[in-house]
Formats: C-alpha cells, structure tokens, sequence
C-alpha cells in the first residue's frame, strides 16, 4: 500500500497532518512577511550606494550592524530585545499562554501573528481536503502559501517580491509539463496574456491620466496565477479581483474613513481572486456561459 492510499483510507490522519504542517509553515510565512520586505530595502539601499560610487558596507550604519535574513537574527520582542524562547514560539498556543504579550516586558503581541497561524492552517487543511491526497494537493497547498505571503506583504508595504512571484510562475509553468492543473500551451499563453493584459491597462490609464494605476508586481502576479491556472481563467480571476477591489475599497473608505488618495494594493484581490479560480474556476465558467446561454 503506497503512502496516497494510506492517507486516503484514513482521512483524519491526512487533515490532521495537514492541519499541524499549515499551522508551522504559518509561523515560517510570519517571519517570512516580517523580515522580507526589510531585506528588500536594504538590499536596494546597498545598490544605490553602489551606483552612486559608495562602497556598499557604508550604505548605512543599521544595515552593517548586525546580519539579517530569514534565520538570523533569532526571533526577539521589538520592545525590549527579550530573545524568544522555543516554549513561547509555539504557534497560537504561545500566544494563548502569554495571553498576547511579551513574558518579559509585557508588551502586547500582534494579532495578527495567531490570525495568520490559523489562517494557513485552515487554508491547508481545505485545500487538502478539496483535493484528496496528491501531486494536486500538495501543489496547491503552496500556491495558497505563497498568495497568503504575497497578500500580506502588499497589504503592508505595496509590494510583490520577485522572489516569491518570478520563482512560483517557473513552478506552474513546469507543473504544466505534466498537466497538474493545465497543460502547457495553455500555461504558457496564460503567463503572456496574464502580464500584457494588465500592462496594456496600465499603460492606457497611463497615457489617459498622467498616473499610474498599479504596479509591475501585479502584472507579474497575474503572469504567475496564468501559469498555473491557464489562460482560461484569467478572465476569471480579473473579474473576480476586480468586483473585490470596488467591493472592498468602497468599503474602507466609506466605512473606516480612508483617504480616496492613499494607494489600495490590487495584489490582495488578484490572489484571493486566483486562488478562488484554482478551487472553483470550472464551475465558475460553467455558470457564466448557462448565464450567457452558451453552455451546453
């Protein structure tokens, strides 16, 4: 009996594994949302000292002070510099004992930290169980990683690293060759239409108001969901994310009183868009063309 038949005969095994895997890789996309975008600047901070004829290491004082990525430093309260002990890095369950504060100064914990947690853990789980245990699954399952991350990130700093986007389009393009979601023509002309599609509104809202309307990480984003997805969804997902954006941001603005001229990051609504599209984009176009008669 192989491993896939295992888990299929005992599905609470299978949810439960996936369950504890969403709920750690939550607590890695933390850090990961954390500390990227900080690299990101530095790095570029580094470049423009380059090209302004500066050695790089006097780029500045904060960026030679200690060395920073994904591992290192060690996890600390930005309060008082009180080093994370592994008891207290628990996913959620840290957060529960400490009751959402630091042990050493108190200082209160972000909500966000948990929420996160037990989003992936939740995604995870459905994805898992969507699928059945598989090559579809597990694929999926880090495709709903990377858009939780990418989300996130662009929430916060109106940003979609490439190193997230260029690598995860590569991946689709490759699962193509086996047909996992779409075949490869299909992913190849989705990844094209996908960036030209949104550059081409770009650079019409552009030439039409002297601005810019979004930002290059979007159209490779929708490169990227093109690639795994298949041109046939794109139309999909811009729809989709498009009605959330108008939805949403109507709301923000009505709502919680945010300023018309302050910058609504696309990037959230293009991923949850896609990500809806890979879980329900059959159904989807099944009921547009009923709706438009032109199903069969």
């Amino acid at each position: 009996m192989t491993t896939i038949e295992l888990l299929q005969e005992q599905p609470t095994i299978y949810l439960g594994l996936a369950a504890a895997l969403g709920v750690i890789v939550g607590s890695f996309l933390n850090v990961v949302i954390l500390r990227l975008p900080v690299m990101m600047e530095r790095q570029w901070r580094r470049q423009c000292a380059e090209f302004a004829g500066q050695p790089s290491s006097n780029a500045t004082s904060e960026d030679d002070a200690e060395h920073f990525d994904l591992s290192r430093p060690a996890s600390h309260c930005p309060g008082c510099g009180h080093k994370i002990r592994f008891w207290e890095n628990i996913p959620i369950l840290s957060y529960l004992f400490l009751l959402g504060r630091c042990s050493a100064c108190s200082m209160r914990i972000p909500m966000r930290y948990p929420l996160i947690e037990a989003m992936t853990a939740l995604l995870t789980v459905f994805v898992a169980w969507h699928y059945g245990p598989g090559i579809q699954a597990l694929a999926a399952i880090i495709l709903t990683w990377a858009l939780i991350t990418l989300s996130v990130i662009d929430a916060d700093h109106q940003l979609l690293p490439d190193s997230i986007t260029l690598p995860m389009l590569w991946v689709g393009l490759g699962l193509s060759l086996f047909g996992v979601f779409s075949n490869s023509y299909d992913a190849i002309i989705g990844a094209i239409a996908g960036y030209l599609s949104l550059w081409l509104v770009f650079q019409s809202f552009r030439l039409l108001t002297g601005k810019e309307g979004m930002g290059y990480g979007d159209f490779k984003l929708l490169a990227m969901l093109g690639a795994w997805i298949g041109w046939q969804g794109l139309f999909s997902i811009v729809l989709t994310s498009s009605l959330l954006g108008a939805l949403l941001g109507v709301s923000v603005i009505a709502i919680m009183g945010r300023d018309r001229q302050i910058p609504i990051p696309f990037g959230p609504y293009l991923a949850l868009a896609g990500w809806i599209t890979l879980i329900w984009g059959q159904q989807m176009r099944d009921a547009y063309l009923n709706w438009a008669g032109l199903g069969g």
